[in-house]
């Protein structure tokens, strides 16, 4: 598990990256001394009040389409978290934050945002 800053070269070239706020990844051969070479298993985005439509939006396009296999949307101002599944294709869930939020790519897992503030 890796805290923003570190880069995410999605497109594994040198040029290109974001820095999601939380990055999960499962194969050790994809990081450098420059970051994350592809994509990450897991990505967790906490919007910001000026610009939450990037997350919403490009960010969610640029992660699935790079092969990311989970990606949460953990919005403060709402108190919520969509929840996507890419690895299964399967529609989003919306969580809040007192809710046990069962993670998609490990079995036995489920985290409650509430419990972590």
């Amino acid at each position: 598990m890796f805290l923003a800053p570190f880069a995410v070269f999605l497109n594994e070239d040198d040029y290109n990256y974001v820095e999601p706020d939380i990055s999960v990844i499962c194969d050790g051969s994809r990081l450098n001394e420059k970051g994350c070479n592809g994509a990450p298993d897991w990505v967790i985005e906490v919007t910001s009040p000026s610009n939450p439509q990037t997350d919403y939006g490009v960010k969610l396009f640029k992660y699935r389409t790079a092969g990311v296999r989970e990606y949460w949307i953990v919005n403060p101002q709402k108190k919520t978290v969509i929840v996507y599944d890419f690895e299964k294709d399967e529609k989003s869930n919306q969580f809040i934050f007192d809710d046990d939020i069962p993670g998609c790519i490990f079995d036995d897992l489920s985290i409650r945002i509430a419990d972590l503030l």
